[in-house]
């Protein structure tokens, strides 16, 4: 099953600005210091400049237009909001690694449904996850090199059916969600571009 959710056509009029770079004293490398030139901060940065040269304020409320959150993975390959036809303002998007449902995103879906109005949830994970390729052996590894556990479980799988299967559970159980009912998991296909509906059951 495919995913869609309708866009909404919002256009802003064009902008020309003029960007002046000014050279201070503190921008200038001196001696010993360390150089960011090239890095890949620098050109995030320099992105960044680009974009709110042309950049207009939207004038959009906090609130999603959509009320719905969605959890996903946060894999380089998933690119959400085209893949779901979304728009800026639309929802809001939670990742991690493996797009499980742990404390953290509970409390981030709390936050949206009781604070800011979403109502629907959408849980996304993928076809070949890098949590299908390491254990909980993880948090030992890292014991051994730094010499402290981990308070964080990894959340590996197997089964990537299964795993959506759980986050639902997870979200559906919990008591501090106000709106439970529409929970629905999916696998995306880093192959094709396609969604997979997860029969819950």
């Amino acid at each position: 099953m495919t995913l869609f959710f309708p866009s909404h056509g919002r256009t802003a009029a064009p902008v020309t600005s003029n960007v002046m770079v000014m050279t201070t004293s503190a921008s200038v490398p001196t001696e010993g210091a360390i150089s960011r030139d090239g890095g890949v901060t620098d050109r995030l940065v320099n992105a960044n400049q680009r974009y709110a040269a042309a950049f207009t304020d939207p004038g959009m409320d906090a609130r999603p237009v959509l009320h719905v959150a969605v959890v996903a993975c946060m894999d380089a390959r998933l690119d959400l909001h085209a893949a779901l036809g979304l728009e800026l303002g639309d929802c809001h998007t939670i990742r991690n690694a493996g797009g499980v449902v742990t404390d953290d995103v509970i409390r981030s879906l709390t936050i949206s449904q009781r604070k800011l109005g979403t109502r629907s949830i959408v849980l996304i994970h993928h076809t070949g996850c890098g949590l299908e390729a390491i254990t909980e052996d993880f948090r030992t590894e890292l014991e051994m090199e730094v010499g402290q556990r981990p308070a964080w479980a990894v959340e590996a799988f197997r089964d990537v059916d299964q795993d959506v299967r759980q986050s639902m559970q997870r979200v559906r159980t919990s008591p501090f969600l106000l709106h439970t009912d529409d929970v629905r998991g999916f696998v995306f296909d880093v192959k094709t571009g396609l969604l997979r509906e997860v029969d819950p059951a």
